[in-house]
């Protein structure tokens, strides 16, 4: 069983929805992790998302938020926020998705112990756009972030000695468009 999953879900081609792919791009080709963690670009997350949930002790998301936030700002949610907030308001895009997801976790005893959503406040979300400006800048926040979750949950992860720019396909090529 993987201790530790850290996931990026969002659709890469809509702009800052694609900021949880984005950053799990950016960790894999930036830093170590010990063994039993996992990196993951989940996408647009559907009616798979409870086996992803269900393998990892500890599961970081990193996903577009709508909260009511400036571009760019982040908010932290933990596994009660997220079910907690479902009925009343939206938290994102995949919100249905994420939310069903964790609730069945939940009921089959299968939830991980701990949960971290990394909710990112867009603003564009165009088809065919790259990630906005105030998104971009946020990226290293996010990374201390789920850094500081890693510490909190004595997981041990340091920069690459080597470390090689981050191979975002969709960037490259929706910016040469």
């Amino acid at each position: 069983m993987t201790k530790v999953l850290i996931a990026g879900i969002g659709n890469v081609l809509l702009g800052d929805d694609g900021v949880g792919p984005f950053v799990v791009k950016v960790l894999e080709s930036q830093f170590e992790f010990q063994a039993d963690v996992e990196l993951a670009d989940l996408g647009t997350p559907s009616l798979d998302l409870p086996l992803y949930l269900s393998r990892a002790k500890a599961l970081i998301l990193v996903d577009s938020a709508k909260f009511g936030g400036e571009a760019g700002a982040i908010r932290l949610f933990r596994n009660r926020d997220i079910l907690q907030n479902a009925p009343r308001t939206r938290i994102d895009t995949h919100s249905p998705a994420l939310v069903e997801s964790i609730a069945l976790t939940e009921l089959m005893g299968l939830l991980p112990r701990e949960l971290l959503m990394i909710g990112v406040q867009g603003c564009g979300f165009e088809p065919g756009s790259t990630l906005s400006r105030p998104v971009r800048q946020c990226i290293p926040h996010i990374i201390d972030a789920v850094r500081r979750e890693l510490d909190r949950l004595s997981v041990w992860c340091e920069p690459k000695l080597n470390a090689a720019a981050p191979r975002i396909w969709w960037d490259r090529v929706i910016s040469a468009a």
